[in-house]
């Protein structure tokens, strides 16, 4: 039997009921960890997660998180340590799109929900966490999710960007406060990865066609691509990996400019 590299974990993902969550979610219950997947709407989505999770032997609590909300944040994270345990990984993958407007057609309520539910929100998880296993001797590690348009801009998504590139510094920030607590701190930005938020590309073969293209190696990454990464860094052999940016994008990234 291989080494189960998250043996003895509990992991708690946001947005495990679909995409990059639910294949986080069923990578570190293959490793041995416990895990809570929470989910905003899609219950079902989340049981389905729940159920790939006891296949593979590991207990998964199901919660309903509006992220947006400190009290509701605080309410899980109580849920969690009464029904598994401490949580000893926390994974901010929950989040919503770009809306496709530009700055003048925004309105308050547009800017408010993005900033809430991709910054606000893993700022609400990471607080509860860290106080629930600092000074607990248990090493902690938190993963962010964010994008490559943490870096890279694109017209009509302000708010996504603002809130990636938040994030991003959020997690950088947390690694200096945190790093000589024994909880490590890092985020993963993926470009165009096969999920429900890319379902039009997903439904629109020559869209897809026309998206990839512009990914050195011509083809967006799998969910379960990114859950590898977010395996390794949640592992013992990811300890001295502190305030880093993992990006898994196909060389995406690298790729803008070309040909200017």
């Amino acid at each position: 039997m291989t080494e189960q590299r998250l043996a003895n974990e509990i992991a708690i993902v946001t947005g495990a009921d679909s995409g990059i969550g639910q294949a986080t979610a069923i990578e570190f219950a293959k490793e041995g960890a416990d895990v809570v997947a929470v989910y905003f709407r899609d219950r079902e989505g989340a049981e389905r997660t729940a159920q790939e999770v006891e296949k593979a032997g590991r207990k998964c609590a199901v919660l309903q998180l509006d992220q947006r909300n400190p009290a509701e944040a605080e309410n899980l994270f109580k849920q969690v340590r009464d029904s598994l345990g401490m949580p000893t990984i926390l994974v901010n993958n929950a989040g919503v799109n770009a809306l496709g407007k530009p700055v003048r057609d925004m309105t308050d309520d547009d800017w408010d929900i993005t900033l809430r539910t991709n910054l606000y929100g893993p700022f609400y998880c990471c607080r509860e966490f860290i106080r629930g296993i600092e000074g607990s001797g248990r090493h902690g590690s938190i993963i962010n999710i964010t994008s490559v348009h943490q870096e890279i801009p694109r017209a009509g998504a302000a708010a996504y960007d603002a809130s990636k590139g938040g994030l991003r510094n959020l997690t950088t920030t947390l690694a200096l406060e945190l790093a000589e607590k024994n909880i490590n701190v890092n985020n993963i930005a993926p470009g165009m990865v096969l999920t429900p938020m890319n379902q039009q590309a997903m439904d629109d073969p020559e869209q897809r066609k026309r998206q990839e293209n512009n990914i050195p190696m011509k083809r967006a990454a799998e969910p379960v691509e990114i859950a590898h990464v977010a395996v390794f860094l949640a592992s013992d052999k990811a300890r001295y990996i502190q305030g880093a940016t993992i990006v898994v994008d196909g060389a995406l990234m690298l790729f803008q400019g070309q040909g200017a």
